[in-house]
Order: structure tokens, then C-alpha cells, then sequence
């Protein structure tokens, strides 16, 4: 009996350093977890934001519908009003149309999310997660808005394009120019009060050499030029895209700190 005490006193002797080190050790555990929660994988992070994106949108279709009502009437207007127009003009307003159409469908990428729930974003995820995920979602909704625009435009105003292949390829880049440039101006614009009014007068002079050369581009597509012709355009298309999006991922973190 004696014995046993003197080997249950040992174990606890030898327990009690072991406990006082979980205890020790629990609320780093805790601290870690929560570390982990904000260290996620940046592609997980952009992935799950992408889908919070598309869930929400999905289950309101408000902006969605209002975009895509604003594109049919808008064209509807235009064949009311020239009934028919040579293929420079068509090209010309064509590009008009979607312009806006990007300008009204992306203005609002910041300023309907609350600053409590902007708050919440910024304490689980990166800012460069936040931006890329917000360009994502922008350019495959002005991809789903372009198609739409195109047939809808095409078949009202009929016109015979040349090479079809290099427009859709110039919807796509064109569709792609729209939403890097126009949420990370709209990123800019959600910090002000008069978010609307800055986002008209910082957009344009961005979009305004890229709708030039789409137009040029779209042109020789029109016209059914040599594709070669046309690979300057692209190039300086894909330039842009690429510079936009860096400064983008760069200057972004520091706007959002604000």
C-alpha cells in the first residue's frame, strides 16, 4: 500500500511540469488557429471570395436584370433611332454601349458591401485576395454582358462581319480591359463620398485609349484584314490588361488599409 502511494506521488510529481506546460501551451494553440484561419492559401481565399461573389448576385439577380434590361433597351433605342448605319458607326456604338453598360454593371463593386462587413474582410483575408477576386467576378459578368449585347446588337442591327473568330476575340479583351480597369478605379472611387461622380471622372480618361484601339481592333475584324494586321493592337490590349492589373494588386493594400 505504501508503495503505491510512493509510485502515485512520483507520476504526479513527474505530471504536474507536463500540465503546467498545456497550460501554458493552450492559448498559443488558440492564437495559432486563429493565425491559420487568416494565413489561408491566397488561391483559396481569391476562390472563396469568387464564390461569395457569384452566390450573392445569384440570389438577388437585381444588378444582374437592371444591366441586362439597361443593354436590350439601349440597343432597342438605337434601331429605333438609325433603323439602319454604315459599319464604322456600327462598330463605334457598338463599343459606346458596352462602355457604359461596364461602367453601370461595376460602379458598385465596393460601395454595397458595408464598411462593417469591409472591416470583417480585412481581418480574414489578403487585400490582394480581395482585389483579384472583385477583377474575377467583374470580367466574367462583362463577358456574360457582352455576348448578350452582341447578339442582341447583331440581330437587330444586322451587319456582316469578316473575320467573326478575331470580334469575339476582341469582345473578350475588350470584356477583360473593362473589368481590370473599372474595379480598381471603383476601389478608388468607394473612398470618397460621391463615389458616383469620381468613378465617371476617373474611368474615362483610363478607358478612353482602350475603347480607341478596341474600336481599330473590331475594325479589322469588320473588314476581314489579315490577322497579322491586327496583332499590334492586341499586344498593346494585353500590355495594358497586364499593367493595370499590377498596379491593381499593388496600390490596392494600401487603399484598403484606409
Amino acid at each position: 500500500m505504501r508503495a503505491r502511494r510512493i509510485q502515485e506521488s512520483s507520476v504526479n510529481v513527474l505530471l504536474r511540469p507536463l500540465s503546467l506546460f498545456l497550460l501554458v501551451l493552450r492559448p498559443l494553440c488558440y492564437v495559432r488557429k486563429r493565425v491559420s484561419l487568416s494565413d489561408m492559401n491566397f488561391v483559396r481565399q481569391v476562390y472563396l471570395l469568387l464564390r461569395k461573389e457569384i452566390t450573392l448576385e445569384w440570389r438577388s439577380k437585381y444588378a444582374l436584370n437592371g444591366v441586362l434590361l439597361y443593354v436590350i433597351s439601349t440597343v432597342f433605342v438605337c434601331y429605333q433611332a438609325f433603323k439602319s448605319v454604315h459599319p464604322v458607326i456600327w462598330n463605334a456604338l457598338f463599343w459606346i454601349i458596352l462602355l457604359f453598360t461596364s461602367i453601370n454593371a461595376i460602379s458598385k463593386s465596393f460601395t454595397q458591401e458595408s464598411k462593417a462587413r469591409q472591416l470583417y474582410y480585412y481581418t480574414l483575408v489578403s487585400a490582394q485576395a480581395i482585389i483579384l477576386s472583385k477583377i474575377i467576378y467583374n470580367v466574367l459578368l462583362m463577358l456574360l454582358l457582352a455576348t448578350v449585347a452582341f447578339f442582341a446588337y447583331s440581330t437587330i442591327f444586322r451587319n456582316e462581319i469578316g473575320d467573326p473568330p478575331l470580334y469575339f476575340i476582341t469582345i473578350l479583351l475588350g470584356s477583360i480591359s473593362f473589368g481590370t480597369a473599372l474595379t480598381m478605379v471603383s476601389g478608388i472611387s468607394a473612398k470618397a463620398n460621391n463615389s458616383g461622380t469620381l468613378m465617371a471622372i476617373l474611368s474615362f480618361p483610363v478607358l478612353i485609349p482602350v475603347i480607341i484601339v478596341l474600336i481599330k481592333l473590331s475594325k479589322n475584324a469588320m473588314d476581314g484584314l489579315e490577322r497579322s494586321v491586327s496583332y499590334d493592337e492586341i499586344g498593346v490590349l494585353l500590355a495594358i490588361n497586364l499593367i493595370v492589373l499590377t498596379v491593381s494588386l499593388l496600390l490596392f493594400p494600401y487603399i484598403w488599409r484606409d
